[in-house]
């Protein structure tokens, strides 16, 4: 795979010393947190880190091009002897400098293109997928930017970076201008409250925010529910945005709703109450598994058809419609796009054939996200194969649990990526909280061992127009444990092992 690297435009020479006031005279092309990712004429900017200091790493980073070292007061005493061929600037807090030096040495990128972001627990993802399928049908060309990746055009661009839903601020800044100079109209990203909170949009203003939720996740990070909030609200405040859409619908929304009100922010409302300025008034489904779908828009109604299943992904829909309306696209233009909408890993559909149970693929890590996955399948006897993340919020493994018992008859546990944890203490936690939900619903709960085993498992119980959801990793193709990452791909493992339990039954 091409390197990271490859996404940044060619560097315009720009002085230290103009961006950062005492610093010294020297021209820098580019920035990176990363001593591997330097390339000839960086700055490298070296952070603490959970284990160790970036400054450890900043010889290699000199030995690779960098032509100054931005750090800490502790930085500068780790890397000061070691690295006497460059400057070294110290800031009490780097970090708080990242997006705003991102942004002048990669010539402000996002003034050069219509720039939306989607925030939330859910949905981020298939909203920024069918606005990305709206503006391409209206005419533009569109990057994406998110947790399955980086696209343009729908091309996926070449990028090893996939595990952070919203890249860091000089990755951002770069890839902003990668876009520009590929010729991007517009951006449809995600904002994560990591990314927030980590000031990794700092300098950004969005031309339209929107919020679509908020539900319990990222707890190991934020701690408790009002930081990750206020972390994911802020995306709202502070000239960082010029227009809002807000679900009214979640309880939180409702309060954002109310604050950019009081604040004077254009805001736009979205949800399935006709109090929200956006909202479904019918939904047929058809024959092929899409939607038709009729929605109630300030300007008068609008007909489109779904190709996403679920009752969510036409809450999504609807934001995405909102931002398309409040951005000036012509609608007529842009809702064809919605029809083949597709986004990898998101009620992705595996086809098993005929006589075969249905199955779909989708990463639901929340008890929201998890109940919506099951809720959105078609009627018949529902299967779930879930799992759940270790190193992450302990405190949502019972609730997912509980969620599966209460959408599914059959619940069959299994491992997401454990990390470092003991996979059978991760299964446990939620085995837990299936049992205690399933005394109420009567669904079976089933401790699945490792994840081949009860994707096996599901399908040898399944019967013929049963649903099968395989939950939690979604567009994944690894499987990370014990400090390792093996290949692990559940669209693919099911077609397998589904082939093995035919031919073992054949024979």
């Amino acid at each position: 795979m091409t390197k990271p690297e490859t996404l940044r435009p060619a560097g315009v020479p720009t002085s230290l010393a103009a961006l950062l006031p005492g610093a010294p005279d020297v021209a820098v092309t580019g920035l990176s947190l990363s001593s591997a990712g330097v390339r000839p004429g960086d700055l490298y900017v070296a952070l603490p880190g959970a284990s160790t200091h970036g400054a450890r790493f900043a010889l290699d980073a000199v030995a690779a091009g960098a032509m100054a070292v931005l750090t800490d007061p502790a930085g500068r005493d780790l890397a000061g002897a070691a690295t006497p061929a460059v400057p070294i600037v110290v800031v009490a807090d780097p970090r708080a400098e990242l997006g705003r030096l991102a942004v002048e040495i990669y010539r402000h990128p996002a003034e050069r293109l219509n720039l939306y972001g989607i925030t939330g627990t859910t949905g981020k993802t298939s909203t920024t997928f069918l606005l990305a399928a709206g503006l391409a049908a209206a005419g533009q060309r569109v990057g994406t930017i998110g947790t399955i990746g980086f696209t343009l055009d729908g091309a996926q661009l070449p990028t090893a970076r996939t595990t952070v839903t919203t890249p860091e601020a000089p990755d951002l800044q770069a890839l902003l201008a990668y876009l520009v100079e590929h010729g991007a109209d517009a951006v449809a990203m995600e904002v994560s409250s990591h990314a927030l909170a980590l000031r990794r949009v700092d300098g950004v203003v969005f031309n339209i925010a929107a919020f679509t939720n908020l539900g319990r996740d990222h707890l190991d990070f934020h701690r408790d529910q009002e930081p990750y909030f206020q972390a994911t609200a802020s995306l709202f405040r502070d000239g960082r945005c010029r227009a809002a859409v807000v679900n009214i619908d979640d309880e939180y929304g409702r309060r954002l709703a109310v604050e950019l009100t009081d604040a004077g922010t254009r805001l736009v409302t979205t949800g399935f109450g006709v109090d929200a300025d956006y909202h479904p008034i019918e939904r047929t489904e058809l024959a092929d598994g899409r939607s038709q779908v009729r929605v109630a828009t300030p300007g008068g109604e609008v007909d489109f058809t779904l190709g996403l299943l679920g009752e969510f992904n036409v809450r999504n829909a609807v934001t995405a419609i909102a931002i398309l309306d409040v951005a000036g696209v012509d609608l007529a233009q842009a809702l064809p796009g919605f029809a083949d909408a597709y986004v990898p890993g998101r009620m992705q559909r595996v086809d098993l054939g005929a006589d075969a149970p249905s199955v779909v693929v989708d990463f639901a890590h929340t008890p929201e996200a998890v109940a919506a996955a099951l809720a959105a399948l078609p009627e018949g006897r529902r299967i779930a194969v879930l799992g759940c993340g270790g190193d992450r919020d302990q405190a949502k493994r019972g609730p997912m649990g509980a969620a599966a018992a209460r959408g599914a008859a059959l619940v069959v546990v299994t491992d997401d990526n454990p990390r470092s944890e003991d996979p059978a203490a991760i299964r446990a936690a939620v085995l837990a909280g299936a049992r205690e939900a399933a005394l109420e619903t009567g669904a079976e709960v089933v401790d699945g061992g490792d994840r081949a085993d009860a994707i096996r498992l599901a399908l040898s119980l399944a019967r013929p127009g049963d649903r099968v959801a395989l939950l939690g990793k979604g567009h994944e193709t690894g499987q990370q444990l014990a400090g390792r990452t093996i290949e692990f791909d559940d669209a693919r493992t099911v077609l397998r092992l589904w082939e093995e339990l035919r031919g073992a039954v054949d024979a």
